[in-house]
């Protein structure tokens, strides 16, 4: 979630929308995340390499009101040699803004904090602020969360990290969109990296809602200074009472 490795591939590769469980229901999101092609050396004493590894995320949710939601993470990893770690825990609250049925514009925030192993970040403790803005109507979905994160543990910075995310989809059929996903990492709020320094990833995207299943899937290519070059990634939301 925060620290030096944050922007290799993450447990959870997700740009946020106006989405929330009913009030009472249930949820479980199961994220998986496949690094085709990353970095191969540890940055820092400790780090898992992120090339071939896979990662598998359940998420589970609970509405707690119309505007509120709880999620727990629960990332698992699997190395190629094909030992599997739990690489910590998570836990969020999310509010989207109360809004008419038929307005297209949504707002809200998602704040998260939990703990990390050095495994996967240089910061065993960690904190992100993710505001959610967006439009969805019949044909198109923007959703941008300028991402805050921040390293809690003692011996990193603790300067907020700003990691942009961008999702724009286009209706192509019943239950089917099909788009891009932007995410970046900035560096700092007060000392931002130099556009060269800046790590940049862009995913081809598919979101198919059918048969009571909310699946997303893409294949994403790292610019500039991202350490993962080809990564693949699955949500599968699995809804129930």
């Amino acid at each position: 979630m925060c620290g030096t490795s944050a922007f290799a591939a993450p447990d959870e590769i997700q740009v946020y929308t106006e989405e929330t469980n009913e009030p009472g229901q249930f949820g479980l999101e199961q994220h998986l995340n496949y690094t085709i092609e990353g970095a191969r050396t540890p940055e820092y004493p400790g780090q898992m390499p992120p090339h071939h590894v896979m990662q598998i995320t359940p998420e589970f949710s609970y509405g707690i009101t119309r505007s509120l939601e709880a999620g727990l993470y629960v990332p698992f990893a699997i190395t190629p040699a094909g030992d599997t770690f739990l690489n910590g825990l998570r836990a969020r609250l999310k509010y989207i803004a109360p809004r008419q049925s038929a307005e297209d514009m949504f707002c809200g925030l998602n704040v998260e904090i939990g703990r990390d192993t050095l495994r996967t970040s240089d910061s065993i403790s960690g904190m992100e602020i993710r505001p959610i803005i967006g439009i969805r109507n019949a044909r198109w979905l923007v959703s941008f969360n300028p991402i805050l994160t921040l390293g809690l543990a003692a011996n990193v910075s603790h300067q907020p990290q700003f990691e942009p995310a961008l999702k724009l989809t286009h209706s192509m059929g019943e239950g089917l969109r099909g788009g891009f996903e932007y995410y970046g990492a900035y560096g700092s709020l007060s000392h931002p990296l130099p556009g060269n320094q800046r790590a940049h990833s862009l995913y081809a995207v598919a979101d198919v809602v059918k048969g009571g299943y909310d699946v997303n899937f893409g294949i994403g290519r790292g610019f500039v200074k991202s350490p993962d070059t080809w990564v693949a990634k699955a949500i599968v939301a699995l809804p129930f009472e």
